[in-house]
């Protein structure tokens, strides 16, 4: 288990292992989400990466016949 220590002015340091498992780079943009007591740091990652990453998915719906 990897474990971070706040400094005084409340910043922390990815260990190098997360961060290469990840593939965070310098300059990675974070959106910090809390849930109560706990945060999570997730990247954000430009719409240009995200280019066909629902590619093959099915979008057939399934609706009743008096929704058509």
């Amino acid at each position: 288990m990897n474990t971070v220590t706040v400094s005084s002015k409340f910043q922390v340091v990815i260990p190098k292992e997360i961060r290469e498992m990840i593939g965070l780079e310098v300059g990675t943009r974070l959106e910090i989400i809390s849930y109560g007591t706990r945060i999570e740091l997730v990247p954000i990652q430009p719409m240009k990466k995200l280019k066909g990453v629902f590619k093959g998915l099915n979008t057939d719906i399934q609706r009743e016949d008096d929704r058509i």
